[in-house]
């Protein structure tokens, strides 16, 4: 592997990782890089863990969505090792020779056609969450210690931009609720006479009252014009 080129994209997929507008898009950059850069990678995926249930937040193909369905189904496999240990990376060279420590997904992922694979931690949100970036090849032995540098690396800056892109969603997303709940308060101030605390007080019992969220029935008199 040529580690300057190699260094030179990274600053460039760093840039293009923050530009990203959503957290769809950064996580599909990160998996679609790292197929076009990690020297033997045929596939890519990112997935959430959240108690014993596999969740795919990114995927470049089928194989990849078929692997982490096999693992939550199993509830076996790289990256529920990774949830009870924490430990940051797994490189498995030969599935079809992995015999003691998943004898039920070791197989079943050969028979998917996955060679080889790698694994890197990417970020836990709560106890017994995790988040990993995993890496695929359709040929054992496809991963070589730099292969393993070069997703370490990657997974690194990805962690970064991750953790970036949905702390920006997050923002958005309550200011995008206070404006709603504010205009929906205008409407019922306007139409019912009402002060500012009245409105509020208004929208948050028809919440309560209707197991709504707050931000739901805003949009909803938003909509409508009412309740």
């Amino acid at each position: 592997m040529e580690w300057r080129e190699f260094a030179l994209n990274m600053a460039s997929m760093a840039r293009e990782l923050l530009a990203q507008e959503s957290v769809d898009a950064t996580l599909h950059k990160i998996t679609t890089w790292a197929v076009d850069q990690v020297e033997g990678c045929d596939s890519a995926g990112i997935l959430v863990l959240r108690k014993g249930k596999v969740e795919t937040l990114a995927a470049t193909d089928q194989l990849v969505v078929d692997s982490d369905r096999l693992q939550g189904r199993l509830q076996e496999g790289p990256c529920f090792d990774a949830a009870r240990t924490r430990h940051p990376v797994f490189r498995l060279k030969d599935l079809s020779t992995e015999t003691t420590r998943w004898r039920s997904y070791a197989p079943r992922a050969h028979e998917l056609g996955i060679g080889s694979m790698m694994g890197f931690l990417l970020y836990t949100e709560n106890e017994g969450d995790l988040g990993a970036l995993n890496l695929y090849s359709k040929k054992p032995g496809a991963f070589t210690e730099a292969s393993e540098t070069a997703g370490w690396l990657l997974a690194s800056h990805a962690a970064v931009a991750f953790s970036s892109a949905r702390e920006h969603a997050s923002l958005y997303r309550a200011v995008e609720t206070r404006h709603v709940i504010g205009e929906a308060m205008g409407i019922l101030m306007a139409g019912h006479d009402l002060t500012e605390a009245e409105a509020f007080a208004t929208l948050r019992r028809y919440s309560q009252e209707n197991n709504v969220k707050l931000r739901d029935v805003a949009r909803q008199v938003s909509e409508r014009g009412g309740l």
